[in-house]
């Protein structure tokens, strides 16, 4: 493992939850807020909970198990597992799990891709190393 990739994933874990949402409600002001997240890059999961502008309920979402597979020089996302408290959320996300999503990438983010993966590669089984 390089040393960028472990300043990155301690970054990463260190990172203020207050901030992100703060940084978040900056940019989704009028649409949404983000009420609660987190992000744990070890374990592959996230959560989120956003309350729509105008909406009184929040919409909450389970995210566990995801990656980026390189194939043939290729980049794909892959989500294996997703829920939300939301029917309709859950019938969305219920047509992107277990599906393998190319990543399109353009020249100039190439290197910036790589490391991407290499950061987000499929996590070996349990008692692996």
């Amino acid at each position: 493992m390089s040393l960028k990739l472990i300043l990155t994933k301690m970054l990463i874990k260190w990172m203020p939850t207050k901030l992100i949402v703060w940084v978040a409600n900056i940019v989704l002001k009028g649409i949404a807020e983000l009420i609660n997240f987190s992000f744990d890059l070890d374990t592959r999961k996230v959560y989120v909970q956003v309350q729509l502008a105008g909406e009184s309920d929040t919409i909450e979402v389970w995210l566990e198990d995801f990656a980026i597979i390189v194939e043939d020089g290729s980049y794909q996302f892959i989500l294996q597992d997703a829920k939300s408290n939301k029917l309709w959320m859950e019938n969305l996300l219920s047509r992107v799990v277990k599906k393998s999503w190319k990543i399109p990438v353009p020249p100039q983010m190439s290197s910036h891709m790589e490391f991407a993966a290499e950061l987000l590669k499929v996590a070996p089984p349990e008692g692996h190393l």
